[in-house]
């Protein structure tokens, strides 16, 4: 991978001021910016909405249509695990004690992830190239999705606004059962992986034991513990799958590939034309961040600005600091994007999609 730099210089004023202001709203305050009550009720909430329905469906095998209920609600919080609980453990934000956020992150493999590459993928590609075609893999699209104006263009991307969501539905489930292994190969590759070959060969079993662990938990023990036939098994682990994987997809493409973001690259030298904290707020934007609703379910990363500014700040924080990052934004003329409700947010990730499917639109978005 092409190493990058970010700008330097008059850009790096912006950040260094919004950080001692949010800093100082927490002094003033005389609070943590780790995890509270409220954060520590919902992890509890969320993770018994995704254990208590799958061991209801195995004691009680209860009717078809009563189980395809209780799957789906384990769809709903295993993406609501991933956007609060497990997504601020495994960027250091729960806890001010790294060993609670090790083991809080670890609920990553009872999702069928695996911590590591989640790590490497989403703390270090994603958050500090964000937007960035070829090192933010999270644009990547894999060929059949195209979310940047500067990937290769195929006849098929004209359709994509319509067949996008089915393949967003599929994302946990290749998730849990195959992509560990296909970044663990790439990132040894790509030299993103530092692991000795004693640390890779034991990090490969591990990946390995959590996969067979996860599918063996989901779909073999329940039919031997039960009477349920397997395709029910089968066809409601699907449904979770499905449920998580349209959330989940859903909820980061409103926050970076809509019309609003920016897709920068860098120059010959490897240069960004902005500082890093700039470069966040022209790729990233917020949605919703009045609904309170959609605010405690997502884990805040409606206030997706503020998580990238500041990862290691819990999430339930986000609503008091972000007048304080648009205000400094204002300021020094730095952008701010917020889209006002999920409608329009929605409205303009489909519109985004459109525009990735017809030719010359890199002259358009450039």
């Amino acid at each position: 991978m092409q190493a990058l730099r970010f700008k330097a210089g008059k850009d790096l004023e912006f950040f260094s001021t919004l950080r001692s202001r949010v800093d100082a709203y927490f002094i003033e305050k005389n609070i943590s910016q780790h995890a509270n009550t409220s954060m520590i009720i919902k992890t509890i909430v969320l993770v018994a909405a995704y254990v208590v329905p799958f061991v209801f469906i195995l004691y009680m095998q209860p009717y078809v249509w009563v189980a395809m209920a209780l799957w789906f609600l384990m769809g709903l919080a295993k993406a609501g695990i991933g956007m609060s609980v497990m997504h601020d453990a495994n960027h250091g934000a729960y806890s001010k004690n790294e060993r609670v956020n090790r083991n809080v992150g670890y609920i990553l493999n009872l999702l069928g992830g695996a911590c590591y590459n989640w790590k490497i993928q989403h703390n270090v590609l994603h958050h500090t190239y964000t937007n960035i075609t070829g090192h933010d893999e999270d644009i990547a699209g894999q060929k059949s999705l195209r979310f940047s104006p500067h990937s290769p263009r195929k006849g098929v991307h004209k359709h994509q606004w319509y067949y996008a969501f089915l393949l967003y539905g599929v994302l946990t489930l290749y998730w849990a059962v195959g992509k560990d292994l296909v970044q663990y190969i790439n990132y040894k590759r790509k030299g993103l992986n530092k692991n000795k070959p004693a640390q890779n060969r034991s990090l490969f079993a591990k990946i390995t034991i959590i996969k067979v662990c996860y599918l063996f938990l989901f779909l073999v023990l329940p039919v031997l513990v039960s009477n349920i036939p397997f395709y029910q098994i089968l066809l409601g682990f699907l449904l979770m799958h499905f449920v998580a994987g349209i959330i989940l997809s859903v909820v980061f493409q409103l926050a970076h590939t809509i019309e609003e973001t920016e897709f920068p690259m860098p120059n010959e030298e490897g240069a960004i034309d902005h500082a890093w904290a700039v470069h966040q707020m022209k790729t990233t934007a917020d949605f919703s961040r009045k609904n309170k609703l959609i605010s405690w379910y997502v884990g805040g990363l409606n206030f997706q600005v503020e998580h990238h500014l500041f990862p290691k700040i819990c999430h339930v924080h986000y609503p008091n600091i972000s007048p304080i990052v648009e205000a400094t934004a204002k300021e020094y003329g730095v952008p701010f994007l917020d889209n006002k409700t999920f409608g329009i947010a929605f409205k303009s990730h489909l519109s985004f999609l459109k525009k990735m499917g017809v030719p010359h639109v890199d002259e358009i978005m450039g």
